[in-house]
């Protein structure tokens, strides 16, 4: 029974996710991600503290 319940909503939640996809203006996930990672990169250089010469 268990992988009866398992396998039935994991088909209705790929069904449900196949459809939304084609049917609505869905944005593209991994080019979000990537934008978000450049920024993120972009402002950690901007913002970073000098580096300091080791002093011996």
């Amino acid at each position: 029974m268990g992988i009866i319940r398992s396998s039935f909503s994991f088909l209705l939640g790929t069904g449900c996710g196949i459809y939304i996809a084609q049917n609505y203006n869905v944005p593209n996930v991994k080019k979000l991600v990537n934008t978000w990672l450049f920024v993120a990169k972009h402002v950690e250089e901007t913002y970073r503290k000098p580096k300091q010469k080791d002093e011996d």
